[in-house]
């Protein structure tokens, strides 16, 4: 009898042979120590898919729940939404036979969603018309781009990439030639989780030199347990910009794909990258497809930037980095001096803003009241919004007189006047401003609202701004980051002279 046979016929508590199969998987997966090793089943594959290209089938909106109604904040372009005349700041009260009345982000979700080419109603509560607005929507296959570009201050080129899924590299190829006359380009990897091998490739290829080395792969042989293959790939096309000087930005949450794109340009001497070292997922995933439409996703290789530096952090079966007992050095290119030992180190360290005491205790204290401060904050963007596009004027600045319906609501809440500070009335105002320009579709303006208070964009907007080259900025970021050495240095002197 097989060690499942047993446990089936003789375990008190009675388990199908499909659930002994998962567990025994699960079990297996466990042992082998890999953090990134995992089954999915079929509905994690469909999610999987999702996040991974940015398709799915429905309409083409996002939601979130506001003053107490689901409420469209994003219409997507080319999308049936748009097609149907959905807006931002529409009220979502119903779908087909069902009353939206309590409804969560959810309940509408699951029956907007459908199959492509299927018919819903999605009942609307519009501004100005008395009674909820029926739009018949036929349901299509809906792409998010990853892709975000907008010129801000004038004379910089700011592009974003929130994951890297198929057609990323595309998307980042019409940006880049519709571009224009720029001084410089902000390539912005932060809280990217990576994505497909081949599309973060065809990413770094965009920048660099025909021939040049974009990553290698260190793999095993497929059912050769004690031999490794290596593979370098290389860019195969000239590069879309050569003259303009490029900043990466990167952070703790960078991983994957994201690593594999800013290790090549950091290597080649293409971009300066600024922010935190990154979160060091330098392994290769092979997915494979199993019975019952599940996938297993198994650890089978490792990457390298092309000089040679490993993106691999080492962790625990929880996840936990396995720091080194030294930090290994390499020069890049052009001869820079680069550090390795897992993840991509910035040429210059900024970290994020981080929140003064002040704003520290308001947050805690709107989190004790269980105050929803982040849908206060939308909703107050959203009355800003909904004004100025009863008056026509797209251009109109945010009108500060309604932060204080903000103010008293948080009151009301609960909070106390004492944290309502000057500082956290700035803090407030400042978060909900961006919010009131992304809604209006002026982007470039709430990036540079953004820019006030996210150290890392600052100092990209600041170092690009006084650079002619790459050749500069990278001088000018030695040079800053020789003066905070310096003063570190005379800190610790004057310290241990007390």
């Amino acid at each position: 009898m097989s060690t499942l046979g047993a446990i089936r016929d003789y375990a008190l508590e009675t388990r199908g042979d499909s659930v002994l199969w998962e567990l025994a998987i699960e079990g297996v997966i466990k042992e082998l120590g890999d953090p990134y090793a995992t089954v999915l089943s079929p509905d994690e594959v469909a999610r999987f898919e999702e996040q991974s290209t940015g398709n799915y089938a429905g309409v083409g909106i996002a939601i979130s729940e506001l003053n107490g109604a689901v409420t469209i904040t994003t219409v997507f372009g080319g999308t049936p939404a748009e097609d149907a005349g959905l807006m931002v700041g529409d009220r979502i009260v119903g779908v087909d036979s069902d009353e939206g009345d309590g409804w969560s982000v959810d309940d509408a979700s699951t029956r907007i969603r459908g199959e492509p080419g299927t018919t819903v109603i999605v009942y609307i509560e519009r501004d100005g018309f008395a009674e909820a607005i029926p739009f018949e929507i036929q349901r299509d296959e809906v792409h998010i781009p990853a892709v975000r570009a907008e010129r801000i201050f004038d004379d910089l080129s700011y592009i974003v990439l929130d994951r890297v899924t198929r057609n990323s590299a595309t998307e980042v190829d019409s940006v880049l030639t519709e571009m224009g006359d720029v001084r410089g380009m902000i390539f912005d990897l932060r809280r990217n989780p990576g994505g497909y091998l081949d599309e973060s490739l065809n990413l770094a290829d965009l920048f660099l030199d025909r021939g040049s080395v974009l990553v290698t792969t260190r793999s095993r042989t497929r059912g050769n347990s004690g031999q490794l293959r290596e593979e370098s790939a290389r860019a195969r096309m000239d590069p879309r910009v050569r003259e303009i000087p490029i900043v990466v930005l990167v952070d703790r949450y960078s991983a994957s794909a994201a690593e594999i794109v800013a290790g090549a340009l950091q290597d080649h001497d293409r971009a300066l990258v600024i922010g935190e070292r990154t979160f060091g997922k330098g392994t290769v995933q092979s997915v494979i497809p199993l019975p019952g439409g599940r996938l297993i996703r198994i650890t089978s290789g490792e990457w390298f930037t092309p000089q040679g530096r490993s993106l691999n952090r080492p962790r625990d079966i929880d996840g936990r980095v396995i720091e080194p007992d030294s930090i290994p050095e390499f020069t890049s290119i052009g001869g820079r001096a680069l550090l390795g030992g897992g993840g991509v180190f910035p040429d210059l360290e900024v970290l994020s803003d981080t929140l003064s005491s002040g704003e520290r205790e308001l947050l805690n204290a709107t989190v004790e009241a269980e105050f929803p401060l982040q849908t206060r904050i939308q909703e107050t963007a959203f009355t800003a919004v909904r004004a100025v596009r009863e008056s026509g004027d797209s251009e109109a600045e945010f009108p500060p007189e309604l932060l204080d319906n903000l103010f008293q609501a948080m009151l009301e809440g609960g909070i106390s006047e004492d944290l309502l500070t000057d500082e956290a009335r700035d803090y407030l105002a400042w978060r909900t401003e961006a919010i009131y320009y992304q809604r209006l579709d002026r982007e470039d303006r709430a990036l540079e609202i953004q820019s006030d208070r996210d150290t890392v964009l600052q100092t990209a907007v600041r170092l690009l701004r006084a650079s002619d080259d790459q050749a500069t900025l990278f001088a000018l970021a030695r040079a800053e980051q020789e003066e905070r050495a310096q003063a570190e240095s005379e800190t610790v002197n004057v310290g241990g002279n007390r």
